[in-house]
């Protein structure tokens, strides 16, 4: 009767992830069939098969420009993020506990605020700064909304580190910048390339921060977002499936690599 019991917990559990997964799963298997379909519309059924949307999409130089441009925004995103919460997180750490709770707030805060309050409240900041719309103050977007998760990653691996390993480099000759660069750096490495990647997928996936802040030269999104308004064809569906492919691929190389890193 006690198995029974305990049993029921566990198989409501996998019922739900199984629900949870087909929630996911669903619509983006219908997504990337559609990308098949052998006409202009959207529609079931799908009739006949072809692969001539995705050599239209690879041909397309707005979509390859959009693509680029992205790429660059979420690179130069990724290293002002990196950077500012690699410092963050030693400044939490290098605190009282009392002050750990109130930056570690503030710091995660780009986080939890709603897309649409943020994306509003960034726009009115770059305009009392005279900051023009424009990949600036795209970058400058994307990294306050990035920062929170390089900031989690590396708190939790500094808060892991002995505190040993940095006293044995000073009492080697080692000062605190030389111990940073050669002992805290290398072994922040895993969490922080995972944060990276995180930052990397975050940038090229915002679509509110962008539209707000962007100028006329389209990131990926925003070029997807203008084709929809002329009405869903395979070709979207198509790009968007690339995309999707990317992306998902990155994150789980990214995986691989940061457990492997870990379990070294």
């Amino acid at each position: 009767m006690r198995n029974m019991f305990s049993d029921a917990p566990r198989a409501a559990l996998g019922a739900c992830y199984w629900a949870f997964f087909l929630y996911l799963m669903v619509p983006l298997s219908l997504m990337m069939a559609m990308s098949f379909k052998d006409a202009n519309f959207v529609a079931f059924p799908i009739g006949q098969w072809t692969f001539d949307w995705y050599v239209a999409v690879v041909q397309d130089k707005q979509f390859l420009d959009a693509c680029l441009y992205s790429v660059l925004i979420a690179a130069a995103t990724t290293a002002a993020a990196t950077v500012l919460g690699v410092w963050i997180a030693m400044l939490i750490v290098s605190v009282g506990p009392r002050g750990q709770a109130v930056l570690f707030a503030l710091a995660c805060l780009p986080a939890v605020v709603p897309g649409m309050i943020s994306a509003i409240s960034l726009r009115i900041f770059v305009s009392e700064i005279n900051l023009p719309t424009g990949t600036a103050a795209i970058i400058l977007g994307h990294t306050v909304h990035g920062v929170p998760f390089v900031v989690v990653m590396a708190l939790t691996r500094l808060r892991s580190m002995p505190a040993n390993l940095v006293d044995a480099a000073r009492d080697l000759g080692a000062d605190s910048v030389v111990a940073f660069f050669r002992v805290t750096l290398p072994y922040l490495g895993p969490a922080l390339f995972g944060g990276m990647i995180f930052c990397l997928l975050l940038s090229i996936d915002d679509f509110v921060r962008t539209f707000f802040l962007g100028g006329y030269r389209p990131t990926l999104p925003m070029l997807i977002f203008a084709r929809v308004q002329g009405g869903m064809s395979p070709e979207i569906n198509a790009m968007a499936t690339l995309v999707l492919v990317v992306t998902v691929s990155v994150g789980l190389y990214a995986e691989f690599l940061t457990r492997r890193a870990r379990t070294r």
